[in-house]
C-alpha cells in the first residue's frame, strides 16, 4: 500500500523521517492538536504538586522564564498513578519491563517543551462516513454495576488481516458511560487502521467519543481532544517488535483533576481532559477489554474477512487467539481489584468469540479473536 506523507504540522519545531516511513514531527505541547477543542481554549497543563514544588525552588535559584520550567522541568504526570502497585501476576506477565523499540527515538529525543506527533493525512471524517456504531462488531469481556474510576489489561499483540482499506480491527481497554445511543469512551491499545494509518502496521493507539460514535470519536491526535505530554511516547507508533507477547494498557481518573490518565507500559502518555466529557467526567459505568472489527459488512452476508487478534476463535488450550490477562478495575478509587461480575459478549459468536477463565487464576483471563468469514462459512 502506497504511504502518504500527510500535511505539515504548522507548529513543528523539528521533523524527522523514520526508516519505517513515519514522519515524526515535534510540537510545542501547548500548541498540539487538543487545544483546538471549543473546551479546552484555557486549559491548563494537567502537572503533579511535587513538579510544582520542585520547579518553584529551581526558579527561585535560577534565573530563567517560568514558561520554560513549567514544560520542561516540572513533571506532567497524574497525581496518584506513581503511588499504585501492580499485583505478582501482573508483574510477571507484563511487558512493561521489555526494551521498546521508538524506532524514532533513534534519531535523538524531543527537545524540552514539545511532544512527538506521527504525522497522518487522516482527518476526523464526515459523521456516518467511517464511524457507524452499527458496523462494530465486538467480542470481549464486560463488567458493570458498579462506578469505574480505572482499568487495566495486558494485551496480546498480534498483526491481523484486513480486507480491505476501510475495514480496521482493535484490541484494547475500554471505559463507557451515558446512555447506550449516545455513550462515551476512553480506550487505548492496538490497532491495524489501514485508513488512519496509511499502512498495515500494527500500532499502538487511543480513541474517545461522546455520541455513541455518531459525530464524535477519533484515534490519537486527529481531532481536537486527548492531551499528550509524553515525549517518548507517539501514538500511532508501529509496536510490531510486541508481536506475539504483550502491552499494558492502564486507564485511570484522576482524583483530582478527573482527567483520565492513559499508562503505555511504564509510561503515562498524557490524558483525556475531564472537560470533553459529560457523564464520563463523573464516572464510568462499563468496562470492557477485548477485540472490536470495524468494517460496512460487519453483520451483512457475505460478511468481511477481517481478523479480530490473531483470526483464531478463542482458544484456552494452545492460547494461539487474542488473549488479555491482568483484566483489573478501580472502583471510585485505587486499589485495583479484581472485577465482579465479569462476563464473556460478542455481536457475531459465528465470527468473533470469547472465553473467559477465572477460575484458579489470580486475575481472570480473557481469549477471543476470531477469522471473520476468512476460511469461515458459518460466518454469513
Amino acid at each position: 500500500m502506497a504511504r502518504k506523507t500527510g500535511i505539515p504540522n504548522r507548529h513543528a519545531i523539528k521533523t524527522i523521517q523514520v526508516t519505517n516511513g513515519d514522519i515524526i514531527d515535534y510540537v510545542d505541547i501547548y500548541k498540539q492538536p487538543s487545544f483546538d477543542h471549543a473546551a479546552l481554549k484555557n486549559h491548563t497543563i494537567q502537572v503533579d504538586f511535587f513538579g510544582v514544588f520542585l520547579g518553584s525552588v529551581l526558579l527561585f535559584f535560577i534565573s530563567v522564564g517560568f514558561s520554560i520550567f513549567s514544560v520542561s522541568m516540572i513533571s506532567m504526570k497524574s497525581t496518584h498513578l506513581q503511588s499504585k502497585e501492580d499485583t505478582p501476576r501482573t508483574l510477571r506477565n507484563s511487558s512493561s519491563s521489555k526494551a521498546q523499540s521508538h524506532l524514532w527515538r533513534q534519531y535523538g529525543s524531543c527537545p524540552n517543551g514539545t511532544i512527538p506527533i506521527r504525522r497522518s493525512s487522516y482527518k476526523h471524517p464526515t459523521p456516518g462516513k467511517i464511524i457507524v456504531t452499527k458496523d462494530h462488531s465486538f467480542a470481549a469481556a464486560v463488567t458493570m454495576g458498579y462506578s469505574y474510576s480505572g482499568a487495566k489489561g495486558n494485551i496480546k499483540v498480534f498483526n491481523p488481516y484486513i480486507e480491505s482499506i476501510g475495514d480496521y480491527s482493535t484490541s484494547q481497554v475500554m471505559l463507557r458511560s451515558g446512555p447506550l445511543q449516545t455513550f462515551e469512551t476512553a480506550e487505548a491499545g492496538w490497532a491495524m487502521n489501514p485508513i488512519v494509518y496509511n499502512d498495515q502496521y500494527t500500532r499502538l493507539f487511543a480513541y474517545w467519543t461522546v455520541d455513541g460514535m455518531q459525530n464524535t470519536g477519533c484515534f490519537d491526535l486527529t481531532c481536537p481532544g486527548f492531551v499528550q505530554t509524553s515525549r517518548e511516547v507517539t501514538l500511532g507508533m508501529d509496536i510490531g517488535s510486541y508481536y506475539g507477547s504483550e502491552i499494558t494498557i492502564q486507564i485511570s481518573k484522576d482524583p483530582q483533576t478527573s482527567n483520565w490518565w492513559l499508562k503505555y507500559n511504564d509510561k503515562e502518555v498524557g490524558y483525556w481532559p475531564a472537560d470533553i466529557f459529560e457523564t464520563m467526567k463523573h464516572q464510568a459505568v462499563l468496562v470492557q477489554w477485548g477485540g472490536e472489527v470495524y468494517s460496512p459488512k460487519v453483520g451483512t452476508s457475505p460478511h468481511t474477512s477481517t481478523n479480530m487478534a490473531s483470526g483464531e476463535f478463542a482458544d484456552p488450550i494452545t492460547e494461539t487467539s487474542g488473549k488479555i490477562i491482568g483484566m483489573l478495575v478501580e472502583q471510585n478509587s485505587y486499589p485495583l481489584k479484581r472485577p465482579e461480575p465479569l462476563y464473556a459478549r460478542s455481536d457475531e459468536w459465528n465470527c468473533y468469540d470469547a472465553h473467559i477463565l477465572k477460575e484458579y487464576v489470580p486475575e481472570p483471563v480473557l481469549y477471543y479473536g476470531g477469522p471473520g468469514s476468512r476460511n469461515n462459512p458459518k460466518c454469513s
